[in-house]
């Protein structure tokens, strides 16, 4: 794990609002059709509507958090899915505690 690096990605709201609403998705998102219950995640359009932000900016987005551990990614056909690595988040937050 890389503090620094997951810190640079924590360092935009938009990021840290996608964390948050991925947290509760059910409360956060519609319903999808292809993974109703969540449990590969929500589907990157979902994300982009709630965000408001361009497609290319809110991929860009999801995969600096993927490429840090924050987010795991499942594919379905051609749609690609993401929810917290609650594992990654807990272990930055353990880090931090030990380091500062």
């Amino acid at each position: 794990m890389d503090i620094i690096e997951i810190n640079k990605v924590l360092s935009n709201q938009a990021r840290i609002d996608i964390l948050h609403w991925l947290k509760k998705p059910e409360a956060n998102f519609p319903v999808q059709v292809n993974v109703p219950d969540f449990s590969d995640g929500v589907c990157v359009c979902h994300i982009q509507d709630k965000t408001g932000l361009s497609q290319s900016t809110v991929s860009h987005y999801l995969a600096m958090m993927h490429k840090v551990d924050l987010l795991i990614a499942t594919r379905h056909g051609k749609w690609t899915y993401y929810k917290r690595n609650e594992n990654e988040i807990f272990n930055y937050i353990n880090s931090l505690k030990n380091e500062l």
